[in-house]
Parts: structure tokens; sequence; C-alpha cells
């Protein structure tokens, strides 16, 4: 691991709060690069969903389990991929709710302008705030959407919180945290998503394996690049440039009036020209 990915590892991540939610502290963190590493090319595009594996047969799969871990970097989450070359992904969350159902329209035209791939995690109350706009995205084959879940809540079999927010309180309340926006993904998309991130990134062992069973990979990072869409441009560009082969970035959407965008525009084109491709998880 280097010293870049090593910087921040281990704090506490609150600004994933003010990306949707209030303003908070801006620190950056990157869980390591471990053995969750995967090979892009080996994802099924579309998983099959089988009839067994429907939210109440898993929650009831994994009825009384008590979790062993809880955060934002263990096994089961992907947080980095195995690249060919100087690859990395670009990924987008939209928060959904109260004051974050937003568009970053200048982030999106960068996207399209610039001709680069990235993977958007739609919450629900996002993409019902916005069915067009959900609907052009998913009609652009340069966006993979991905689930960000139904309240945006940490997944806890437990009621587990993160930085304030209580998380789901039971596997049956995980798997509907996931399972209500993986069919509205669903039909958006006319296929299962491939996905999911939970609100504020966090989540226990037993709910990765729920994430899984559901037919999802559970996703977190290597980059926070905005900080919960508290960052100045400036800071964006600064943490997009610890980028690494299979470096997996992490910012936000739905904030049109952060630092994003201004930082994105920076950033993106010169990882390019640094001989960066940009690809899909």
């Amino acid at each position: 691991m280097s010293r870049r990915r090593l910087i921040g590892f281990g704090a506490a991540a609150a600004a994933f709060v003010a990306g949707c939610g209030t303003d908070n502290d801006k620190t950056t963190v990157a869980p390591p690069k471990t053995a969750n590493a995967v090979d892009v090319q080996a994802i099924p595009k579309a998983p099959q969903q089988q009839a067994a594996n429907s939210a109440a047969v898993v929650a009831a799969r994994h009825a009384g389990a008590q979790p062993q871990q809880w955060g934002m970097a263990m096994d089961g989450i992907t947080s980095t991929f195995a690249a060919t070359g100087k690859q990395m992904a670009v990924t987008f969350d939209a928060c959904g709710g109260p004051g974050n159902n937003d568009i970053d329209e200048v982030l999106l035209n960068l996207l399209i302008s610039q001709q680069i791939p990235a993977t958007l995690f739609l919450n629900k109350r996002w993409i019902d705030a916005n069915p067009g706009r959900a609907a052009q995205l998913a009609a652009n084959p340069l966006f993979e959407l991905a689930n960000h879940g139904v309240a945006h809540k940490p997944l806890s079999v437990t009621g587990r919180a993160a930085y304030g927010i209580a998380g789901t309180g039971s596997p049956q309340e995980a798997a509907d945290e996931v399972w209500a926006n993986h069919e509205r993904l669903t039909t958006l998309l006319g296929k299962p998503p491939r996905f999911f991130r939970t609100g504020t990134a966090h989540y226990d062992d037993v709910a990765v394996s729920i994430v899984n069973e559901l037919g999802e990979r559970p996703i977190g990072f290597s980059i926070n690049a905005d900080y919960g869409a508290t960052a100045s441009a400036a800071q964006v560009q600064k943490a997009m440039k610890a980028a690494e082969p299979g470096t997996i970035s992490l910012a936000h959407m739905h904030r049109p009036n952060s630092g994003t965008a201004a930082g994105m525009t920076a950033a993106l084109p010169a990882l390019r020209s640094a001989g960066f491709t940009f690809v899909h998880l």
C-alpha cells in the first residue's frame, strides 16, 4: 500500500454526512488497497436475480446473526479493482431527500463532453424526485447506474449508527434498504443494478452478506474526492491527484453549488493527460 493510500485511513469520514445532510468536518478517507480489489471484467454485466433470494428470504436467512465487523473497509467491500494499465473508476453519489435532490448539471455536462464513463449511485428518493433526468442517465451508455439505497442509512442489522445517523435495525430493514431501490432501478434500466453503496459508506459484515445475496456487490472507495460535497475546487483537484491504477473515486452529483464540478474540471483532463483511462466498475 502506498503512502498516499495510507493518509487518512482510519480517520472518521464525517464529510459523508455533509454530502447528504449538513456540512461537517472535511476528512479524506482512503480504504486500503487489499484483497478487495476485483477484476472488473469478471463481474457479470447483468446478474440474474433468483426468486429464492427475495428480500424476505435473505433477511430470514440472517435472523439473529450478530455482526463481527463494522466500517467502510472489510472483506466483501470493493474499494479498488484489478486495473489493466492506468485505469481508474470515477463514481458519483446522488443522496436524495430534503435538500439533496438537486442535479449538478455542470458536472454531468463535463463527463458527457469529455466522454468520461462514470458509475452513478442513485438514491431512490433522488430518482423519484427526478424521474425524467434519471431516465436520460439510464439511456446514456456513458453512465452505469447503481444503487444508493432508499433512506440513505448505514447498512446494519443492529441499528448501529455512523455520524449520528441510525442504521437499519434488523436484517429485514437492511434488505429493504437495498431491495426497494433494486426494484426501482431494475424497472428503470430493464435489468438489475450490479452495485450498491450504502449511505455513509458504513456496513457491518452481516449486511455485506445481505447485499451480496440480493445480487449486488457492496462498493466502497479509495479516494474521497469531495469530502461529502464540502470541498473547494482546489481540494477536489488535490484529492484526485492521488489516483493510482485501480482507484475508485467517490464524489457527489447533487450539490451544484459545491466545488465538485470545478475540481473535476481541473482534475479529470489532467489525469487523462497523465495516461489514465476511465472505466465503469
